[in-house]
């Protein structure tokens, strides 16, 4: 394998050529873990090299978050700073690229009162409803990444040292990345026009619902609304620079009819959802909504998530991911979204993107909905795939077409 050093500085030099595209003169912001901080220079150094702006950070700390909702009174967490959007909203207003560096403990919060959690969701997910406008429609570029950190670290490989426990999420988030392969951006062009590949037969196909089927009890029948487009791998933002908005990414993607959800689904990995696992859940659908849910581990955490809005009972992505990819056949559970949810078929509580729609990124909130694009607050993936999922596609004339036979592509 090749030298520690040399990938970890071709990963943060992928995070901003790549990921976010980074063009001359463009302010980039950074959201990172304070472990993170050797890390975050690496890729300060590579987006000033390629003539950024400015590099302005956004640390968070673990111990300090815990210690807050361990102290903190409930009004700390019903309000959120409306001087931090903004500042949000200023850079996005400028133009700047977006890099959220997502390495959470899974379980940091699992003694916390869930209250305090759901009151804290609610109220930023409130505050930031408006700059999340620019990069759910895709008008800024955005890329979510992750880098171990020590209580990430032992939740995934408990069994060992934390040091070496370290060492070894390293090594798998540098394969999920082909960070490993001689050429990573070489690696990344070829692995993104597999992807166009798959988006493209999806959105030549123009399928009116998709009909989910697993040995695990899943009987699910997902419509998909008039003029849904399929995207993957990456996307264009405003000023038509092409961005990759998840690394590691193995899913191509749309959003459901709003309405037109019915039956049952299984989820297949744990959920880590603000500081919590939610793990072993069911889902009962009907016209879109749950009207019923089950969780053996975390059912107070979902039903706070549920009682977000209205929209966060109903889906806003439907994803395909093949159960044997790199990061599924590595049998490692992240508990972590970004890489489990690339490891798995899976569907998102809450908002849709506009950009899965025709025109979408252009539309007022009342024609989306006229259109049957669901609207939240929140999007919140979760996991369904499993090595014996059957998915079914049935085309406006009738004509139904295997696309995923035991687990995987079926063309």
């Amino acid at each position: 394998m090749k030298d520690f050093n040399i990938m970890l500085d071709e990963y943060a030099k992928l995070c901003v050529e790549v990921g976010i595209n980074l063009q001359k003169g463009q302010p980039l912001v950074i959201n990172a873990p304070v472990e993170g901080a050797d890390f975050v220079r690496l890729v300060a150094k590579h987006a000033y090299a390629l003539g950024a702006k400015e590099v302005h950070v956004n640390w968070n700390d673990e111990a300090l978050i815990k210690m807050k909702y361990e102290n903190a009174p409930m009004e700390v967490f019903e309000n959120f700073p409306k001087w931090y959007a903004d500042g949000l909203e200023e850079y996005a207003e400028e133009g700047a690229g977006f890099l959220s560096i997502y390495s959470q403990d899974p379980e940091l919060l699992k003694e916390i009162d869930p209250k305090k959690i759901a009151a804290n969701n609610r109220a930023s997910s409130m505050a930031l409803k408006d700059f999340r406008k620019y990069t759910m429609n895709d008008l800024n570029a955005w890329c979510v990444v992750s880098i171990p950190t020590q209580g990430w670290a032992n939740r995934v490989f408990p069994e060992v040292s934390d040091e070496e426990a370290m060492k070894k999420l390293w090594q798998a988030i540098f394969m999920a990345t082909r960070m490993d392969l001689e050429d990573p951006i070489k690696a990344w062009e070829e692995h993104l026009k597999n992807l166009e590949e798959k988006v493209n037969f999806l959105n030549e196909k123009k399928f009116k619902k998709l009909h989910y089927k697993s040995s695990n009890g899943t009987d699910l029948e997902v419509e998909l609304p008039e003029g849904h487009i399929w995207a993957g791998g990456g996307g264009k933002n405003s000023k038509d620079v092409f961005f990759v908005a998840n690394m590691p990414t193995e899913e191509v993607f749309t959003m459901p009819l709003k309405t037109g959800v019915n039956g049952i689904v299984h989820s297949t990995k744990p959920l880590n959802y603000g500081g919590n696992l939610i793990d072993n859940f069911k889902l009962t659908f009907e016209n879109g909504k749950v009207v019923d849910f089950e969780a053996k581990q975390g059912y107070e955490v979902l039903k706070d998530l549920f009682s977000l809005d209205e929209g966060a009972k109903h889906l806003g992505e439907v994803a395909l991911v093949p159960y044997d990819s790199p990061i599924s056949n590595s049998n490692i559970i992240f508990l972590n979204t970004l890489f489990d949810e690339n490891a798995s078929c899976h569907f998102a509580f809450g908002k849709a993107y506009p950009t899965n729609i025709e025109g979408g990124e252009n539309m007022t909130d009342e024609e989306l909905e006229k259109a049957g694009v669901n609207d939240s607050l929140t999007h919140v993936d979760f996991m369904v795939g499993s090595k014996d999922l059957s998915i079914v596609g049935e085309t406006k004339d009738g004509k139904r077409i295997q696309i995923f036979e035991n687990g995987n592509w079926a063309f």
